[in-house]
């Protein structure tokens, strides 16, 4: 699907995080959309590498980007060298940057801060020395403690949080500047859909529900989990947000949801009515009280005015089109 009247045709791409959930969908948007594109998917891919959480340092996975016919650079956003490298061996149209530490559970918090926000920066001084326009992912966890999901009222409660605030201070400050180029922020709510199975347990629960209902459990849900709201988007709506980017109206950040809250009781009664697997649900109760949100959902007004944005699919939509990754997922990996 075409949500732009740019011919990406013969224009070069940059993808960083490329083998990561939102970086490989991009990837195969401009694969299937303009064949005639050069899109260069840069990615440090996974090792056994952990944080002191025991979780992996990169959910890159090569499985990700089986059939991707571009370009593939394994290289780490923090290495100078390799960003060296891009900057002289190739001219740049469009920046997408994915790459990140985007566990929120991490505590080194220097390393998080060199990966977001330096290396960030550093990207950006290629975007403007190319002259291409930089679009990256913020993250809806900047509001954190908040209660209004605006810009500007961002109360980041973790380091990944505030990692993503410094990065659109970042752009606030080059934005003052007078560029031939435009910069835009997503601020992604929470997001499910294909080839984010690799994200291992930080993937949505929508895949991890799916999985537990197939396995033949009965889902564990929090007490009042009906009343636990979030503003979930189906990865097809952030490919169009990336995409609406390219070209703003207006550079800047901007929110990427539904507008919508849902809960997580919607997600596992859609999930096995989709299935046709009724597995009941269990109740157990919130150990996070106290340090858990129990409602987003993005004002998405100035996207849609900015960006010309208009989120497609519902909860249910969303979910009906993941069934089929979800089934293949099962037989191929966790079974």
């Amino acid at each position: 699907m075409n949500y732009t009247d740019i011919d990406f045709n013969k224009k070069t791409i940059l993808i960083t995080g490329a083998a990561g959930f939102i970086g490989s969908s991009l990837a195969f948007y401009f694969q299937e959309n303009y064949p005639n594109a050069t899109v260069v998917a840069f990615d440090c891919f996974r090792s056994g590498e952990t944080f002191s959480n025991g979780n992996l340092k990169s959910f890159g996975h090569f499985k990700n980007l089986l059939g991707f016919k571009g370009i593939v650079v394994s290289g780490d956003i923090n290495d100078k060298v390799a960003l060296k490298e891009l900057e002289d061996n190739y001219s740049f149209d469009y920046i997408f940057h994915e790459a990140a530490i985007s566990d929120t559970t991490v505590l080194e918090q220097d390393v998080m801060m060199k990966t977001n926000v330096n290396a960030y920066e550093d990207l950006l001084k290629i975007a403007i020395k190319h002259n291409a326009n930089m679009i990256y992912a913020s993250s809806a966890a900047t509001y954190g403690d908040s209660d209004r999901f605006e810009i500007g009222y961002e109360q980041p409660n973790n380091a990944y949080g505030f990692s993503k605030v410094v990065m659109d201070n970042v752009t606030a400050q080059y934005l003052k500047k007078d560029l031939d180029i435009s910069i835009v922020g997503l601020k992604y709510f929470n997001v499910y859909g294909n080839r984010e199975f690799f994200k291992n347990s930080t993937a949505s629960m929508v895949v991890q529900f799916g999985h537990q209902i197939m396995k033949g459990l009965t889902p564990k849900l929090f007490e009042g989990s009906d009343k636990i709201l979030r503003d979930f988007i189906y990865i097809e709506d952030i490919i169009q947000a990336n995409i609406k980017a390219c070209a703003p109206k207006k550079s800047g950040v901007y929110n990427v949801g539904t507008g919508k809250a849902r809960s997580f009781e919607d997600i596992v009664n859609i999930l096995q009515k989709e299935l046709e697997i009724d597995n009941g649900k269990e109740y157990i109760p919130n150990p996070f009280v106290g340090s858990y949100q129990f409602f987003t959902e993005a004002n998405i007004e100035s996207t849609k005015e900015n960006l010309n944005y208009d989120p497609k699919y519902t909860m249910e939509d969303g979910i009906k089109a993941y069934i089929p990754e979800i089934k293949r997922l099962f037989k191929t990996e966790v079974k």
